[in-house]
């Protein structure tokens, strides 16, 4: 992944973000793509939405070291925009191999680009909705970002489906 040059996101990139955590994880968490402060690191969720994101795991009574946390791209796309199809089609066989490879129990789509990728469904997502993914729960929340770019009240929902996706992952 790191040396990656199937798509042109590749080009402007510092560093690929494969995704971090351990091996035996139970909680995979997916985000859209990796952001300037990932790009530079190579580690995920490690701007503002990183440590909002760290706040809600901690509020939900998990710890960070415990989940894997992933993107559905594996590369910063310019200006923070959304993943184009192409983009994400070029990822997907990673994204892949790393569930095949973690085989959590659940899948939490942080946002609608990771539940699209997820289930090819576009448009909005359903807040706190858990369906099956194969062998695997998937849980359906917010992205963090939206929490820290007008909706701070949706914070909660964060916390109470990670609440939810840690009771399922056992």
């Amino acid at each position: 992944m790191r040396s990656c040059k199937k798509c042109p996101l590749s080009q402007g990139r510092i560093l690929a973000v494969p995704g971090e955590g351990p091996e035996g994880a139970h909680i995979l968490l997916l985000g859209e793509a990796p952001g300037r402060f990932e790009d530079r690191t190579g580690r995920p969720f490690v701007g503002q939405a990183g440590k909002l994101l760290d706040k809600a795991l901690e509020e939900a009574g998990l710890r960070r070291d415990e989940v894997f946390i992933t993107s559905v791209v594996k590369c910063r796309p310019p200006n923070n925009r959304e993943p184009k199809h192409e983009e994400i089609e070029s990822c997907r066989a990673y994204l892949n191999r790393q569930i095949e490879a973690l085989k959590p129990n659940v899948v939490v789509a942080l946002g609608r680009v990771a539940f699209a990728a997820l289930t090819g469904k576009k448009g909005g997502i359903t807040r706190g909705k858990v369906s099956d993914l194969g062998d695997m729960k998937l849980v359906t929340t917010y992205h963090p970002a939206v929490a820290l770019h007008g909706r701070p009240t949706w914070f909660k929902y964060i916390v109470k489906d990670l609440k939810r996706a840690s009771k399922l992952s056992q």
